[in-house]
């Protein structure tokens, strides 16, 4: 039996409430990663800097950071986005 395209298989509703949190935690992750890096986080150093490796895995430390700010509670924003998710999906 085949699917109808776009529905994708029937995902239970924890797995699917588990999903929904997941899509919300990294929105606010690539959020806070982007605020990081308009704040300069990750952005090398004039003096004494790492050179092209540094400014190569900048990015890497600002996502580590960006995750762990929302593994610690974040800002809010993906609770937000997870009720308007598990609300549009109902």
């Amino acid at each position: 039996m085949t699917e109808p395209i776009g529905l994708g298989p029937k995902v239970s509703p924890p797995d699917h409430t588990a999903r929904l949190r997941k899509v919300a935690d990294d929105l606010e992750a690539t959020f806070l990663s982007e605020m990081l890096k308009s704040a300069g986080v990750g952005k090398s150093r004039e003096v004494f800097g790492g050179g092209i490796g540094e400014d190569q895995f900048g990015s890497f430390l600002r996502d580590a950071q960006a995750k762990e700010m929302v593994r610690a509670g974040g800002i809010g924003l993906s609770e937000t986005i997870f009720n308007a998710l598990k609300e549009r999906s109902e």
